[in-house]
Formats: C-alpha cells, structure tokens, sequence
C-alpha cells in the first residue's frame, strides 16, 4: 500500500537507504575485526604449535601448557588443547582439554593413529602396550638434539589452521608436522564469540540510533523543504468568493516553485473573470426580466379584472398570471442567488423573535394544510439579530418543502431551542425516503429529486439552496439531518447574539 504522506515517503527512504549503506558497513566492519582477530589469533597458534614440536622433558609439559594463555592473548579460562605425537604416531603428550573430537586427518594427512597401542594412565603420562610397542632401554637420556629430518636452519614449517566444532563449542586448530614430533594445538573461539557478540550488539545501538537521527533529519528537511508548499496552500485557502482578486507574491517564493505560483495565478485570472461574467450575466438577466416581467403581470391583472366571470378567458389569463408569478419568483431567487455568490447579501439586522415568526407561519399551515398534523416545541424567547425579510423566506422556503413533500395525513414537527450562543431550528415531516444521491445534491441549484421534472409537486429546485445561502448570510448554516426512514429533517443554526463585525445596511428591495 503507497503511503500517502510525502514527508513520510522521504523519510521512510532516507532511512532505509541510509540503514542499508550502515547495515552493510557494518557487516563488513564485523567480518572485519573477526578476521583481524582470528588472523592474530592464527599467527599465535603458529607461532606456539612450532614451539610445542620442541623436544621436553614429561614434567616441563605443565609450565609450556601454562604459558599458552598468556602467549596467545588469552585470559587463564579459556580452554586450550595441545596434543603431541612423535613421527609414528604416539602420543607423547596430551592436555587435559584434548578430546577426540577433533578431526586430526585434516590437519595432519599423514597421521595413522597408534591410539590402539597407547594407553593413558593420567593426562600427560604414557604408557605403552608391551605387545604392540616395545618398552624403552632403562637409564637411557633423552635425546634432545635435532632429528635429521627437520628442516634446514632457519626454514620453519607452515602449520595448517582451521577452524572446527566440536560438543565443547567453536575451535580454532593449529597443526604442525616438525620432525621429531607433530604437534595438534587447539584453543576454543568463545572469547572472540563473546567481543565479537558485544561489538555487534554496539553496531545495532549505534546503527539503529543513527538510522532514527537520519529520519528525524529527512523529516525535517522534507517538511523544510515542503514549507513554500504550505505557504502556497495557505494563500489558496484564503482565496474565497468575496476574494478572488487575490494573488500570491511570486518574489517572496523559491525559484523552484515560481512556475506553479504563476499558473496558479493565472488560475485565478480565469477564474475570477469567470466568475465575474457568470455572476453579472445573473444579476444582468435578472434585472432585465424583473421590469418585463412586473408589466406583463400588471397587463394579465388588469385585463383578468375586465374578462367575464368563468369564461375560457379568464381561464387562460389566470393559467398565464400563474406562470409569470412563477417567473418573477425565480428572477427574484436567482438575483438573490448572484448576491450571495458574489459576497454582496445587504442584510438589514434587527432583532427576530423566531418563536413569534414560527408560530405566525403555523398558523398559515393549519389554513393551507389542514390535513396535515403540526407539532411545535418552542420556547418564547428565541430571539436572533438578522434580516427579518430573508428569515422569513427561509423560514417559509422550509416549511414549503415540508407540506409539499409529505405523506397523505402525515406530520410536520417544529422544534428550537438554544444551543450555547446559537439558535437551532429542526423541522422534521413524514416523507418517502430519500436516495442517497438526492441527499448529496439535496442543495445544489434547479435540482429537484423528479428527473422527468413534472410538476407533480410545486418547485423548481431553488429553494433549499436560497435557504442555505440566507443561512450563511447570517454566519449561521442549514443541514440535511440523518433520520430514519419514513421522515425527513432539516436543521438551521443561526448567531443568537448581534457580533461586533455585523453592519447593518438597508436592504434592497428584491
């Protein structure tokens, strides 16, 4: 799944670039030192293993064992293992930590062990098998003289090394054939397991700490490097109807971002005339029908009121004195429609008692409606500062809808009540479910839920979007309510107070 956060992304790949490179490093780093160590190690095990083909007296054995862990760089506890043979094959010494685990054959290819014929009666001491190996002539010296087979003066043998695993653990094995013995020596790998365990253990600290500073680093940056971003989406967001003439500054930006405050602007430029024709194209037509429209409605009175009384004539004039009544009441919402689109709604704020305009309209229901069952539940004091013509509209636009979109003998319930410094208003009725698509464009312009647009019911789709508009006037704002099935329920909210921004300007006569 993509993340959908820039910053987050940067981040994110700065760290594993960066914990890859670091991860890596560090494995090498460590094969390194491990390498370094057992390389060290190696040359010490050489060194010694030669020193153990020295001929010795049985007792000097103890002092050379004793001296290995100082020689190889070891503390006194850890296990080492030294096995000596002559050149056919006899022990002559074996430490206590020697174990025949160890696999001498790939060390010393030519080894044929005479184990059979050598028996141990304590570590270090031999005793030989009298029908396999002769005893030695009593009284005789030890020969400790050079054999006539080792190398010549001053050659040393290389020694095979290499590491082996045994039930004890890890080994590092040394051998050596150095005429007049061959030496096996043997020193276990759990020191250098345990450093090497510590530095890794630091590589991860250190790693992991670094790979966090290397986040939190990327996040700043990418959030540094976003902060022309965040200024642009400000200025965007400021721009409003009542502000499209805005701009954003090309020179206080970065280079990299001067092409998209450009285009964003020009944007604007189109936007703002376009906006300016669509709204002087309203407000033009509407002005242009409005005179048109009131002599062609004052003609139809006039001439109604001399037709004889129930002729097809003054059937017709009434049919026609109907549409243009239709008319003017469209030319008048959409001219109030073009107001509130440009920012430019007069409002002339009084005090409005909406109990008492509520309980006005009520009593309008019960003489238009009368099948119809009103409830109410209002207090008396409900009082907002507003324009009292455009509450009125709103008002009487809902409860409109109310009557028109109800069931046969249904209900229209009115409900107010205040809400901290705000005044709410629910008018709930009995009505046929909504669509879901018809509540998402419930308050978009000439849209009614008919799609054939029969006139089965009054409207013409304005209505609920006037409403919302005086609502917004008035800093307040009207809802469609989730309800359930069988009714629907529509909220306002308006400023219960007078705000000390509000003018108070004549209102025009619409």
């Amino acid at each position: 799944m993509r993340l959908r956060s820039f910053r987050l992304r940067i981040a994110l790949l700065s760290a594993i670039l960066a914990g890859t490179a670091l991860v890596s490093f560090g494995l090498v780093a460590w094969r390194l030192i491990y390498a370094a160590k057992v390389n060290r190690l190696d040359a010490r095990l050489e060194s010694q293993v030669i020193r153990a083909t020295r001929p010795r007296l049985q007792g000097r054995w103890g002092s050379f064992i004793a001296s290995l862990p100082s020689e190889l760089g070891a503390d006194t506890d850890t296990p080492i293992a030294l096995l000596v043979l002559d050149q056919q094959g006899r022990r002559l010494y074996q430490s206590d930590n020697w174990t025949d685990d160890f696999n001498i054959n790939l060390l010393l290819p030519s080894y044929s062990p005479f184990f059979s014929a050598v028996q141990f009666n304590s570590p270090g001491h031999l005793s030989y098998d009298s029908e396999k190996v002769s005893s030695p002539q009593p009284n005789r010296k030890l020969d400790t003289s050079p054999s006539a087979d080792r190398l010549p003066d001053g050659t040393l043998p290389d020694p095979q090394v290499m590491t082996q695993r045994t039930a004890t653990g890890s080994w590092r094995v040394a051998a050596v054939d150095f005429p007049p013995a061959q030496a096996v020596l043997a020193i276990n790998l759990q020191a250098i397991d345990q450093e090497m365990a510590a530095i890794r253990n630091i590589f991860v600290l250190v790693i992991s700490g670094i790979l966090l500073l290397i986040a939190g680093g990327a996040w700043g940056l990418s959030g540094n490097a976003l902060h022309p971003i965040r200024k642009l989406t400000s200025a965007i967001q400021q721009v409003t109807v009542t502000g499209l003439d805005q701009r954003v500054p090309i020179g206080t930006g970065d280079l990299e971002f001067v092409e998209l405050i450009q285009v964003f602007n020009q944007m604007l430029e189109r936007l703002s005339r376009s906006f300016k024709q669509a709204s002087r194209f309203s407000a033009d037509a509407a002005h242009e029908l409005k005179t048109p429209l009131a002599i062609l409605q004052g003609e139809l009175e006039h001439t109604l009121q001399h037709t004889e009384p129930g002729s097809p004539m003054q059937q017709s004039l009434s049919t026609l004195l109907d549409e243009v009544s239709r008319l003017n009441s469209i030319v008048r919402k959409l001219l109030l429609l073009s107001l509130a689109d440009a920012g430019q709604i007069s409002l002339h704020k009084v005090e409005v008692n909406l109990s008492t305009l509520l309980t006005v309209i009520v009593e309008d229901i019960e003489l238009s409606a009368p099948h119809l069952e009103v409830q109410t539940h209002l207090p008396a004091d409900l009082a907002v500062w507003g324009d009292l013509d455009l509450l009125t509209q709103l008002l009487q636009n809902l409860i409109s809808n109310a009557i028109k979109y109800n069931l046969a003998n249904g209900w229209i319930r009115i409900a107010g009540h205040q809400q901290g410094t705000n005044v709410q208003i629910t008018i709930t009725n009995a009505s046929k479910p909504i669509p879901l698509p018809d509540r998402e464009r419930i308050f978009d312009r000439f849209y009614r839920g008919d799609p054939a647009r029969t006139r089965k019911v009054e409207g013409i789709g304005l209505g609920l979007s006037l409403s919302r508009e005086i609502a917004r006037a008035h800093s307040g704002d009207l809802t469609l309510d989730p309800t359930p099935p069988g009714q629907t329920s529509f909220t306002l909210v308006l400023p219960g107070q007078v705000e000390a921004s509000d003018t108070i300007t004549p209102s025009k006569n619409l």
